[in-house]
């Protein structure tokens, strides 16, 4: 049994990746990881040229990426949420799933699960809830498609002006938006994947609960 893992993260070795491979290592069964960076990949044209072979008409990677995500017992999806909603990359991905999908149904089934990165902080309600938005684009990808969706990870991420050099006098730094009037560079600080027990122990239940799910099949 083979399980799947997608990371939309530009950034290398994120917090993102490592939640993700975090929980590809839970498994402990084979395993890919897949960071969409690498790979060429448009969305969705809406074409409807893949109906007769369930295959995507738009030469890229894509193809590949379709045919890994076939092959795959399972898949866990990772993203952040950039503009309060799931990446560009991993949309494209779950969009050029579709022609899977014509009669044979072949994501149908399989396990799947969420890990999204988000900088707005979950108690800020004067905010969008990003996190919910880029669980919900991958949960109900998995639920249109039939597949099984055990479970998510949420990550605590950074908003990019933390790292940008002008986050404290920017006049649209997110850093103020996101933490208040007083917050700067230096009292919000970075967020680190492995400070946070519960993401953590979340990303561990989320890959021992897929392999329960495929050896229970």
């Amino acid at each position: 049994m083979k399980v799947l893992g997608v990371s939309g993260s530009p950034i290398k070795n994120s917090n993102t990746d490592r939640a993700l491979k975090l929980a590809l290592e839970s498994t402990d069964l084979e395993t890919e990881f897949i960071k969409l960076k690498d790979y060429t990949i448009a969305p969705c044209q809406a074409c409807l040229g893949c109906i007769k072979t369930n295959r995507c008409v738009i030469e890229d990677d894509g193809i590949l990426l379709a045919e890994k995500a076939k092959e795959a017992d399972a898949l866990i999806i990772a993203g952040f949420t950039p503009y309060s909603s799931l990446d560009a990359r991993t949309k494209a991905f779950i969009e050029r799933l579709y022609p899977l999908r014509h009669t044979h149904g072949y994501m149908a089934g399989k396990p799947g699960g969420a890990i999204i990165t988000c900088a707005v902080p979950a108690d800020n309600e004067m905010l969008p809830p990003a996190c919910d938005f880029g669980v919900n684009a991958i949960k109900f990808y998995m639920m249109e498609e039939g597949m099984e969706f055990v479970g998510e990870v949420r990550v605590n991420g950074n908003v990019p002006c933390i790292k940008c050099g002008h986050g404290d006098e920017c006049k649209m730094t997110g850093i103020k938006m996101l933490y208040g009037p007083d917050a700067t560079v230096a009292s919000v600080g970075i967020n680190t994947f492995e400070d946070q027990t519960e993401a953590m122990k979340a990303a561990v239940k989320l890959g021992k609960d897929i392999a329960e799910k495929l050896k229970s099949k």
